[in-house]
């Protein structure tokens, strides 16, 4: 920071899946689970770390179809097209101005996990050394609503992120997006000018009508429907139409809108950089497999490969080659 190589501008966000020191054959399975066979004193550090943030944490251990019994907090993943493994995930926060390691998190390779340690890392950079980006840089598995509605409501962070969006139908049928929506009467209006709201009589008891995946659901008319002309084309299975808006719907919009500027674009490119770094990481200091065992094994490699990488990218810009190291190199 103190040589201009951290912007405090753009970060960029991503992770990657390193294969961890545990073998196919020691998993089993969730439901095998016994904490008399495989914990103390017979356990091994990583399996005690393991057992004893249980009950803290509530993790659903019986769900899990495959748990190893020599790193239990691995996660059991498969790349597309590739052999399954044991595995964790190694989260990156970059700096795009120099392409400096600003924070770097380990978790489980899960992708709600790796979305998780953004709040994280933004949170810690931000109480650590007092900056906080103007905006952030990731693919779509980080446009969620409910972390683009952080970002934005929160956080204040425009999020330079492709929006997570389902709605979009494929069977010819009109999609929300065809809806109008009006957020002065809090209400859509379909093609036809019909009116879709959350509430169609008074209520004794005001409600937020908010469900519990943080949607709002607005309905149309059942009367309207009925003698639509193209209710074929809107709703042919339902009795009337129903869009379902999250409660986040302005950071998405947000992000959609700022999708459409240069600045967005340029941070598409910008995003390379921290690809290049788990490139690097792999291919060059070879760290495609984990050497030690345990949530707190994986962080500490982690983290001093993030150190080493940036050691190297200081020197590199600090420091660079002068004319006669290019002829002795040759």
């Amino acid at each position: 920071m103190d040589e201009g190589l951290v912007g405090g501008e753009g970060f960029a966000i991503d992770a990657s899946v390193v294969q961890a020191d545990a073998a196919q054959a020691s998993g089993i399975a969730g439901t095998a689970m016994d904490r008399q066979a495989y914990g103390p004193p017979r356990a091994s550090r990583a399996v005690r770390e393991y057992l004893e943030g249980l009950d803290g944490e509530g993790r659903p251990e019986k769900e899990r179809k495959n748990i190893s019994t020599t790193d239990p907090a691995a996660q059991w993943t498969c790349a597309p097209g590739g052999p399954a493994f044991f595995a964790y995930s190694t989260n990156y926060l970059v700096d795009v101005h120099a392409g400096v390691i600003i924070d770097v998190e380990a978790t489980g390779a899960h992708r709600t996990e790796e979305v998780e340690a953004t709040r994280t890392m933004i949170n810690r950079v931000e109480d650590r050394f007092g900056i906080k980006p103007h905006h952030l840089i990731g693919d779509m598995a980080y446009g969620s609503a409910e972390l683009l509605g952080w970002m934005v409501e929160e956080k204040d962070i425009q999020p330079h992120v492709p929006v997570w969006d389902k709605t979009a139908r494929t069977d010819d049928t009109l999609s929300s997006s065809e809806f109008r929506w009006d957020a002065r009467a809090d209400e859509y209006l379909c093609p036809q000018g019909h009116v879709l709201k959350k509430q169609r009589r008074p209520f004794k008891n005001p409600r937020t009508f908010i469900t519990k995946d943080n949607r709002i659901k607005y309905r149309a008319s059942q009367f309207d429907c009925a003698k639509c002309p193209i209710k074929s084309r809107c709703c042919p299975n339902t009795p009337m139409r129903t869009i379902t808006r999250s409660v986040h719907e302005y950071a998405r919009d947000v992000a959609r809108g700022l999708a459409t500027t240069a600045a967005y674009r340029r941070s598409r490119r910008d995003r390379k950089k921290v690809e290049m770094l788990f490139a690097h990481l792999k291919r060059i200091m070879n760290l495609d497999r984990l050497r030690l065992r345990g949530s707190a094994g994986a962080h500490d490699e982690f983290l001093l490969a993030a150190i080493a990488q940036n050691l190297r990218r200081m020197a590199r810009r600090l420091c660079p080659p002068t004319p006669a190291y290019h002829l002795l190199a040759r």
